[in-house]
């Protein structure tokens, strides 16, 4: 199949890059003439396990090119992709300027009958807005569907490639018979494609991912009660995840959620719920308690150390906001690095993949090392704040001796507690 994704960003260059790796023939569109020349040369502007192969391999084989010139994608594809930033307005809404501006372009571009698929993150009622933007620019035949995407960042390939299930809104049969020919590869594990109406999937985007941000947020109220109470919420979370009821994703407590989605997606909904007159105390909470579990955190660094850390280094290690990406977007790592830069602290810090994003955010005002080891040498404390693999399991005498005093605190729970103390150290975390 003939497809365009206009947009390159996490979501659009994953789902292109997927989509052509089935066989379909792709061509991604942005308007960054930089992206776009770095791209040709193989090199990827977001970290994202799998992706650069797959890249690679499908440019190699001509399903997959990139252009800055959207008639022309337009005009050589049946579907069409919508895949531009829908970035956070002041309100909480999610901007669709980009949205509708592509989707004039589209309608002043089509040949013949096209679908074209929100694939961005949207408001109910987005596709309805976007089919009369289009239809104001042509009289061709053309469907809009809704295709929310589902994919974790630091597995998306895997995510897009063997999908939970795939939800496709359309009011059309014409569309739906299109998308489930598109999709139908994806799904011979026995997954399912459910089709519904359009602003049913535009809704249960944010619906998903604003369940998951209260699931996270509830985990962390949890982690506070057991730190008062005595409790150890590690065993607690054990004890809930057994209920099959409950599950374990997304139950763990630690420094609360970040990234691209979560927040923006929590606050989005929030917004469409006050538009229409509907009460929203658990949204509004679970962004509450997102917000303030990062100063709880900081704060136990400031009990142990003093407000004053003037003269004091914390070995900082992990930035980006969860592991196995370089995305630095509401990560915790800057509300916490922040706070402390603001006391005093000198800042030594190493993550795997987000130094590039990170020097947005700190410049030079903190020290990038080169190992995390190298970021411990003579420091007061190590923070962990994300919980990359190859901090799993670390040499603790090696940590131990780098250290000034064997101090941690960890915003992920990672480690053992009795285990550490046995060795010597002094080891804070969360709700234990």
């Amino acid at each position: 199949m003939k497809i365009c994704v206009i947009g390159t960003g996490y979501v659009g260059l994953v789902a292109g890059t997927c989509l052509a790796s089935m066989g379909n023939n792709v061509i991604c569109v942005d308007n960054d003439l930089v992206k776009l020349e770095k791209l040709k040369q193989g090199i990827i502007p977001i970290y994202e396990p799998g992706l650069e192969e797959l890249i690679t391999l499908n440019v190699a084989e001509s399903r997959l090119s990139f252009t800055d010139n959207l008639k022309y994608a337009v005009e050589n594809s049946m579907v069409c992709f919508i895949a531009v930033g829908t970035p956070q307005g002041d309100d909480g809404s999610a901007e669709l300027k980009y949205v509708y501006d592509v989707a004039g372009q589209i309608g002043e571009a089509i040949n013949e009958y096209k679908v074209i698929v929100d694939k961005s993150t949207v408001p109910v009622g987005t596709a309805d807005k976007v089919a009369e933007i289009i239809k104001s620019k042509t009289d061709k035949d053309f469907d809009v569907v809704s295709n929310p995407e589902f994919l974790k960042q630091g597995a998306a390939v895997e995510d897009f490639l063997k999908p939970d299930r795939i939800i496709i809104g359309s009011n059309s049969e014409r569309a739906t018979s299109i998308m489930q020919e598109l999709y139908s590869p994806y799904m011979r594990t026995g997954n399912p494609i459910i089709i519904m109406d359009v602003r049913s999937a535009e809704m249960t985007k944010y619906a998903s991912n604003s369940f998951l941000a209260v699931k996270v947020s509830y985990a962390n109220e949890i982690a506070n009660i057991c730190e008062k109470v005595g409790a150890d919420v590690e065993m607690v979370r054990l004890g809930m995840c057994s209920d099959k009821r409950i599950g374990s994703q997304f139950l763990f407590p630690g420094l609360g959620f970040g990234g691209s989605c979560f927040p923006k997606d929590i606050k989005a909904l929030s917004k469409i719920a006050k538009d229409f007159d509907c009460d929203y105390e658990i949204l509004k909470a679970a962004d509450d308690v997102n917000q303030r579990q990062r100063l709880l955190f900081v704060n136990k660094i400031f009990k142990k150390l003093g407000d004053d850390l003037s003269g004091k280094t914390i070995a900082v290690w992990g930035l980006s906001f969860k592991p196995n990406t370089n995305d630095m977007r509401e990560a915790p790592s800057i509300t916490i690095i922040n706070s402390l830069l603001e006391h005093g602290a000198i800042i030594k810090a190493y993550d795997p993949k987000a130094y590039d994003n990170a020097r947005l955010h700190f410049g030079d005002k903190i020290s990038y090392m080169g190992n995390s080891y190298e970021a411990l040498d003579g420091a007061d404390a190590m923070v962990l704040l994300t919980e990359w693999n190859e901090f799993r399991r670390p040499d603790f005498e090696r940590i131990k001796q780098l250290l000034k005093e064997p101090l941690i605190f960890d915003g992920r729970n990672q480690y053992d507690v009795v285990r550490l103390k046995k060795m010597g150290f002094e080891y804070i975390s969360i709700g234990r």
